[in-house]
Parts: C-alpha cells; sequence; structure tokens
C-alpha cells in the first residue's frame, strides 16, 4: 500500500467515527437533579431560627487540597464551623503541618480531621487517598481544591518545564481530584459538590507583574469547571469556582513585593487587599445545602478590582 493509500483510508476512517454526547437530567423527581422539596411548617421564631441555620449548613464529608495553605486553613475553619462532620486535608506534607490539625481538632472535638500526604499531580496517589478517605469516614460529599502554585515570569524567559509545572500542578491536580472524587459519587448515585479556586488572573492580565501561565491556568479552571458542570449534573454534581481578588496572605508580604502590592491597593475601590476570611463567605454559599442550584457559576472576591 502507498502511503497515498494509507492517507486515503485514514481519512476514510475518520467518516465512520462516533463521538459520546452529553446527557442532561431530566430535573424531575426520580432524577439526581429535583427541585428542593416543600417544607411547609408553622411560622415562628424557633423555626425561622432553624430555616436560617439550616440554609447554610455543611454536611457530610469534606475533601480539602492544599487545606493548610492560608485560603485553605480559613476555609477548613469556616466548613467545619457550618457542621462539616469529617475533613480530609490533602498536601504535600502533612507532618509538617501537624500542628495545624491538631488546632482544628482541637476547635472542632466533635468532628474527624484527618490529614493525608498526597501529591495532586499523581493520580495513583490521588486515588488511592481518595479511597482512604471513603473508608475511614464514608461517601465523600464535597471536594475544594485549593492546592497551586504561583510564577510571576517573562514569557521570553519562562522554561517551558516551569510552564508545565504551574499547568500540572494547579489544573491537571483540580482534574485528578474532580474525577477521583466525581467516580464515587456517580457510582454510588450520591451527588456532590466540587469546587476550584480560581482567580482574578482568569478574567484579565494582572499589572504590573507578567504571570502568562499562571494567568493560563487559572482561565482553564474556569472553563473545565463550565464542562464539568454540564457533564456532570445528571449525576447531582455541582462543579463551581471562586476567583479570589490580590489576597493578604504570605505569597504577598516583604520588601521585594512592596511596590507591586502598592499598585494592586492603589487600583482596587476598597484601598487594600483581602482579608482570607472574606474568602469563606463565598466557599460556604457554594459548599452549602442552600446552593443545589448553583452549577457552572464563578464568584469573584476582589474588593471591587475587577470592576474597571
Amino acid at each position: 500500500m502507498t502511503t497515498q493509500q494509507i492517507l486515503d483510508d485514514d481519512r476514510a476512517q475518520l467518516t465512520k467515527r462516533s463521538i459520546p454526547h452529553m446527557v442532561l437530567s431530566s430535573g424531575d423527581a426520580s432524577s439526581l437533579t429535583p427541585a428542593p422539596a416543600q417544607k411547609n411548617r408553622p411560622v415562628s421564631e424557633e423555626n425561622n431560627q432553624a430555616s436560617a441555620l439550616n440554609r447554610f449548613a455543611i454536611n457530610g464529608i469534606a475533601i480539602v487540597t492544599g487545606g493548610t495553605g492560608t485560603l485553605g486553613l480559613a476555609s477548613c475553619n469556616a466548613l467545619l464551623e457550618h457542621g462539616l462532620s469529617h475533613l480530609a486535608i490533602f498536601d504535600l506534607s502533612i507532618a509538617s503541618s501537624e500542628w495545624t490539625i491538631a488546632i482544628l481538632q482541637g476547635r472542632f472535638p466533635k468532628a474527624t480531621v484527618m490529614g493525608f500526604d498526597v501529591d495532586v499531580t499523581d493520580e495513583v496517589a490521588v486515588e488511592a487517598a481518595v479511597e482512604q478517605v471513603s473508608s475511614h469516614f464514608g461517601s465523600i460529599n464535597h471536594l475544594l481544591c485549593f492546592s497551586g502554585i504561583v510564577g510571576c515570569f517573562d514569557v521570553l524567559s519562562t522554561p517551558t518545564a516551569t510552564w508545565r509545572r504551574i499547568l500540572d500542578v494547579n489544573t491537571t491536580g483540580a482534574f485528578i481530584c474532580a474525577q477521583a472524587v466525581a467516580k464515587p459519587m456517580v457510582e454510588q448515585q450520591s451527588g456532590g459538590s466540587i469546587m476550584f479556586t480560581a482567580s482574578i488572573s482568569a478574567h484579565r492580565v494582572n499589572y504590573s507583574q507578567p504571570q502568562a501561565a499562571y494567568n493560563v491556568i487559572k482561565a482553564a479552571l474556569i472553563t473545565l469547571k463550565n464542562c464539568l458542570a454540564a457533564e456532570w449534573a445528571c449525576y447531582g454534581i455541582r462543579t463551581k469556582t471562586i476567583s479570589p481578588g490580590y489576597m493578604d496572605t504570605i505569597l504577598n508580604e516583604g520588601d521585594g513585593i512592596a511596590d507591586a502590592r502598592r499598585i494592586w491597593e492603589e487600583r482596587n475601590p476598597t484601598g487594600r487587599l483581602g482579608a482570607p476570611s472574606e474568602l469563606t463567605g463565598a466557599v460556604i454559599m457554594l459548599t452549602s445545602s442552600s446552593s443545589t442550584y448553583l452549577n457552572g457559576c464563578d464568584i469573584v472576591v476582589d474588593g471591587g478590582g475587577s470592576a474597571f
């Protein structure tokens, strides 16, 4: 067979291919996306207070990647404050954060807090850790992904290996964790909530630091969220993102970053960086029992910095 005949045969095979199709939920009572049940309870102050508390209740079991970092830890505290029963923290070196986990456990003695050494870029390790969490606690209800690395490099001087590493940790790691958690959710028909941490960097070019790799991978997370929200809704899985602005963490401290920090503050309507606790309201809303119709959304928490 000649080279041309091989090419012609390859082209002919393309016309015979088929592609999978998404299945959207029907939304009826027999689906995994039914409307919430109507509760007809007598009006009373006690019932009103119970309804208010339940609106933002966090039930069940959550995995939080990067949970010992500043933003992840603030969110872990908030989840436990709102009633989370079991918390599994995935991080590269849990041994170095044992005191953090001990403090969480001491603050919330009725909950169970455990740490797992996990490299989110290693799908075998992630799947094994998810299985461990399931065996310890039961069906996983929530995944919140905070694991990530940053990098400010001129594109002309950015090594390809650096680009790939930022992509691998921030985007591929989130994909691996989401897939590992979603599989048992689908098998058990339990549904659940998945949240990725995107960034204002996904929405615009930052000033004044060059960071194309970071911006691109954060934008990719928002698109990944959109795809999973569409594909997985029929399984009762809701996928969302939050996009923090410049937050007052150790990453934004020090003399070497002082000029950039001044620019970020001056260009923000609030005149300052965000406190990690100011992110937790969005985290709780997206994860709570009141967010059953929040799917595929992105919430920007940046003090109005992206308004102009």
